[in-house]
């Protein structure tokens, strides 16, 4: 296969909900990124084979294939088709893996992976709400797996593996740390598109001026005192609260991937070399085990070990998903999630996997490190893997 590579990465600030980026169009939103690959890079947008993207609520806006509709409201070439893909959280990232398959397998040079999601506007579960059209879990599927929501899938993981409540609260803590501290030394400034979104009166009319969104808006000051204070939101004796749990958000993100040859032919360094990619299944009644899989199986398919690994981004779903991958995997806390996650950050469901892919990028080159690994779990019990090489 043929070596692929990362010339540039970028993503927005990722909203709160009803915040910053709230009043945005999820086709201005993913458009912003994906434009902004070849204003950073000055490749020309038709050097690109195809886009494919990442969404999980493809309703309302963010329906018809979003993907290809915020290329061509950006004002990019018609000629280069785009695709959006479904792995529940995991979408964005599944996008990103699907990218690097077409170029490594021949089928084009050069790729496009984004993805989005503006949950303020097209909330989780937008999809299944109107049922009219038939459920999305039949009896057959009952008849061979429990069907429970990722609130109870996490709560069961920090029953099967240990975690307490004080084990949670201490994890978003730290997460909010890292957050904040990340932006306190400037170490996103490489990958933030700050972006200037529509003001909007009381009725949701746009009024004619913007706001600059330029800062990521969930990072809050966090004591243990305060996460203490906390209810439960899984259930009442539950030990994840909404502290410890990823914050509903807005954001997308943008990668744009060829061929090493392609790049040395452009003129453009490439930032990060994806070495391998993954999809794997896990417990659909836990749900959200599947990190641990994908990170097990990128590490034996490429002779590596734990701490051959430098970045670890993995999704903060729920406090319990990293603790319990942790204790699976014996890890250096100190490598995982080094600058927040999406307790601090937000979870802005198919746009997270491309800003994840994005963070490690950057964050090799800031550290100088030699790899990367990027995971996620998904919804249906599904695991997201990435490998990176730096350069």
């Amino acid at each position: 296969m043929r070596e692929v590579v990362i010339v540039e990465a970028v993503r927005t600030p990722i909203g709160r909900r009803n915040g910053g980026l709230s009043t945005m169009h999820s086709l201005d939103l993913l458009g912003a990124v994906q434009r902004d690959l070849f204003i950073r890079t000055g490749v020309d947008p038709l050097e690109v084979g195809q886009v494919v993207g990442g969404c999980v609520g493809q309703t309302g806006m963010q329906a018809m294939n979003v993907t290809r509709n915020a290329w061509l409201a950006a004002g990019l070439p018609i000629e280069v088709a785009a695709t959006t893909v479904d792995s529940q959280c995991g979408s964005s990232q599944q996008a990103t893996n699907l990218a690097y398959s077409l170029i490594a397998s021949g089928v084009v040079d050069a790729a496009v992976a984004c993805g989005v999601e503006i949950m303020s506007r097209v909330p989780m579960g937008a999809t299944t709400k109107d049922q009219a059209f038939g459920k999305p879990i039949n009896k057959r599927y009952w008849q061979h797996h429990e069907f429970t929501s990722q609130f109870e899938g996490s709560e069961r993981i920090a029953e099967q593996w240990g975690i307490t409540r004080a084990d949670c609260d201490e994890f978003g803590k730290l997460s909010q740390d890292r957050a904040a501290q990340a932006w306190a030394e400037d170490r996103y400034a490489t990958q933030i598109l700050p972006l200037d979104a529509p003001d909007v009166d009381e009725e949701g009319k746009p009024t004619g001026t913007t706001h600059r969104v330029e800062r990521d808006e969930g990072i809050r000051e966090t004591t243990l005192e305060g996460l203490a204070s906390l209810k439960p939101t899984g259930r009442p004796d539950g030990v994840h609260t909404a502290g410890t749990s990823s914050q509903i958000a807005d954001g997308a993100g943008a990668l744009l991937l060829m061929t090493r040859d392609k790049a040395e032919a452009l003129g453009v360094t490439p930032k990060a070399t994806i070495v391998d990619v993954c999809l794997v299944g896990s417990d659909p009644v836990l749900m959200l085990t599947g990190p641990i899989g994908a990170t097990q199986k990128l590490l034996a398919d490429n002779k590596l070990d734990i701490a051959d690994i430098d970045v670890f981004e993995i999704n903060e779903a729920f406090a319990s998903v990293v603790l319990a991958w942790e204790r699976d995997l014996k890890s250096d806390r100190a490598r995982v999630n080094p600058n927040g996650g999406a307790i601090a950050i937000g979870h802005p469901l198919g746009g997270t996997g491309s800003v994840l892919v994005t963070k490690a990028v950057h964050e090799l080159e800031r550290s100088d490190g030699e790899h990367a690994l990027i995971t996620m779990c998904c919804g249906g019990g599904l695991g997201t893997g990435t490998l990176l090489r730096r350069g």
